[in-house]
């Protein structure tokens, strides 16, 4: 828990993430409620949703709003949106964490629909969010907006161009928005490298244990370790950081290829 003194403290403040209900995305909801928070819960599986609000709700009392939303799909965010402030009548902060990054044997069998949805969940969807939130935020007086990259997009490999290239698009958004929506609006970047969350189940793991052990830690990350970023981007610790790219890595993007 983050006592209400503390500069991380959410206390009072409503916070929105976007593939909430596992991942990196849980591990930043279950924060911003042991921060204050009241939190919307939001991925494509609305059964998903309401296990983690009920999870989290039980153990730190806070309010949750589980909330099922396709980000790739254009006219479903305005809902999601409309939603938060219907029941809480405020938003404070709101996280683009839900992500794709679908497989494929070889760049020239890539078909445009795999591309096309790569597109639009993680950079499409972003730019929706984005906007609609920061224009509300910026109304209402403030607010904090964080974005989910990956150092893919600054060291893409073949295996997952399209996914790099949104990503890379992510990561210019968040400058041009926090340019078009501060002062009252702050917008940010966190830049993900490998985490052990459930897509780690595929992993090669002897594969990637040689390749990481030209990582400066040595590792992946534990899901929990991406939550420091989290809180300091969500709260006021973070009053006079905004349009920036925070990197979570464990010194992967530094690593020799």
């Amino acid at each position: 828990m983050v006592d209400d003194a503390s500069p991380l403290a959410l206390a009072g403040k409503v916070a929105l993430v976007t593939g909430g209900t596992r991942g990196l995305g849980r591990c930043m909801v279950e924060a911003f409620a042991d921060a204050g928070a009241s939190v919307v819960i939001s991925s494509r599986k609305l059964d998903a949703c309401v296990e983690a609000s009920e999870s989290v709700q039980s153990r730190t009392g806070r309010r949750c709003l589980p909330y099922a939303c396709h980000v790739g799909r254009w006219d479903d965010i305005p809902g999601l949106i409309d939603a938060a402030y219907e029941e809480f009548g405020r938003l404070d902060v709101v996280v683009n964490n839900a992500g794709i990054s679908p497989l494929y044997p070889s760049l020239d069998a890539v078909t445009e629909e795999l591309f096309d949805k790569t597109v639009s969940v993680n950079l499409k969807g972003p730019f929706r969010l984005c906007s609609l939130a920061a224009t509300r935020m910026k109304q209402a007086g403030g607010g904090s907006i964080i974005n989910v990259s990956s150092i893919a997009a600054v060291r893409p490999t073949p295996r997952e161009l399209p996914y790099a290239a949104a990503k890379a698009g992510l990561n210019v958004l968040t400058t041009g928005f926090a340019m078009a929506y501060g002062p009252e609006v702050r917008v940010n970047t966190i830049m993900a490298g490998p985490f052990l969350t459930d897509i780690a189940q595929a992993w090669d793991m002897q594969a990637f244990d040689k390749h990481a052990a030209a990582f400066p830690l040595r590792r992946a990350g534990e899901p929990d370790e991406i939550v420091g970023a989290a809180l300091y981007l969500a709260s006021a610790a973070s009053s006079y950081t905004t349009g920036t790219v925070i990197t979570v890595d464990g010194g992967s993007s530094i690593a020799r290829m």
